[in-house]
C-alpha cells in the first residue's frame, strides 16, 4: 500500500471509532465493511479490526478518566462477566455461517433502536436499578451473552452493553457510553483481539494506520460524548444502532 491508501485507512479510522466513541458502540459497521471491501477476507479483516479497535477503547479511556465518573465496581463485573463470552464468542465463530450471524445480530441492532425510541424517557435521568445479589447476576448474565456476541462479530455489540446498562442498571446514556468505551473498547477488545491473534492471520501493516485513527477517533468521540447531554446521545446511538441494524440485514 502506498501512503495515500494507509492516509485513508486512518481517515476511515477517526470517522468509524469518533462515531462508535460518541454514540456506545458501531466501529465495525464503517471500518469492517471497508476493509473487506479493500480486498480482505472476513477473518482477516476480522482479526485486523479486533486489534485497532483496542486504540478507540485506549482513547476513549484516557479521556473518560479524566472526568472520574466511572464506577469501578461496575467495570469490574462488565470484564468478569463480559470477557469469558468474547474469549468463547472468538472461538466458535470459526464454525458459523458468517451470513446467518449478520442477520441475527442485524435484527436484534434493530430492535435496540426502536426500543430506545419507544421510550423517550429513557437513558435521560441516571437510576439506580437491580443493585442486589439477583440484579447483578441477572446483569452478569447478560453481558456474558454480549461478550459471546462482541467475540463472534465486531459489529455493533457495544451497542448492546451500553443499552443493557442503561436498562438493567438504571445509567443514564453518558455514563453507560462511557462505562462501554472502558470495560468493552479496551477490556472486551483486547481479549478478543488476542484470541482471534491466534486463531487467524493479522495484517499487520495496515494496522499502523488503522491503530492510530482508532486512538484518535477514541479520545474524539469521547470528547464529545462528555460534553454532549444525554438526549443528543441517546438521538446518536438510535441513530447509529438503527444503521447498523439495517446494514447487517442487507448485507
Amino acid at each position: 500500500m502506498d501512503y495515500t491508501q494507509h492516509l485513508l485507512l486512518f481517515v476511515i479510522a477517526v470517522i468509524a471509532n469518533g462515531f462508535s466513541a460518541l454514540a456506545g458502540g458501531g466501529a465495525g459497521l464503517i471500518q469492517l465493511p471497508i476493509l473487506i471491501f479493500m480486498g480482505l477476507p472476513f477473518s482477516l479483516a476480522l482479526a485486523t479490526h479486533k486489534i485497532a479497535t483496542v486504540a478507540l477503547g485506549l482513547g476513549a479511556t484516557i479521556r473518560h478518566v479524566k472526568e472520574k465518573h466511572s464506577s469501578i465496581r461496575l467495570l469490574a463485573l462488565m470484564l468478569m462477566a463480559g470477557i469469558p463470552g468474547v474469549i468463547l464468542g472468538a472461538y466458535l465463530i470459526i464454525d458459523v455461517n458468517d451470513r446467518w450471524a449478520e442477520i441475527i445480530l442485524g435484527a436484534l441492532t434493530l430492535s435496540l433502536a426502536l426500543y430506545s425510541m419507544m421510550k423517550p424517557q429513557l437513558g435521560l435521568e441516571g437510576r439506580l436499578l437491580h443493585r442486589d445479589m439477583s440484579g447483578i447476576i441477572i446483569g452478569a448474565v447478560g453481558l456474558f451473552i454480549i461478550g459471546f456476541a462482541n467475540g463472534a462479530l465486531s459489529a455493533g455489540s457495544g451497542l448492546f452493553v451500553t443499552l443493557w446498562l442503561v436498562y438493567w442498571f438504571g445509567l443514564d446514556y453518558r455514563l453507560a457510553v462511557a462505562h462501554t468505551l472502558i470495560a468493552v473498547g479496551l477490556g472486551w477488545n483486547a481479549s478478543g483481539a488476542i484470541t482471534m491473534t491466534l486463531l487467524a492471520e493479522v495484517k499487520w501493516d495496515w494496522l499502523p494506520a488503522l491503530v492510530c485513527g482508532s486512538l484518535v477517533g477514541g479520545y474524539l468521540g469521547a470528547h464529545s460524548s462528555i460534553k454532549a447531554g444525554s438526549i443528543w446521545i441517546k438521538r446518536c446511538y438510535e441513530l447509529v444502532t438503527l444503521i447498523v441494524g439495517i446494514k447487517l440485514l442487507a448485507g
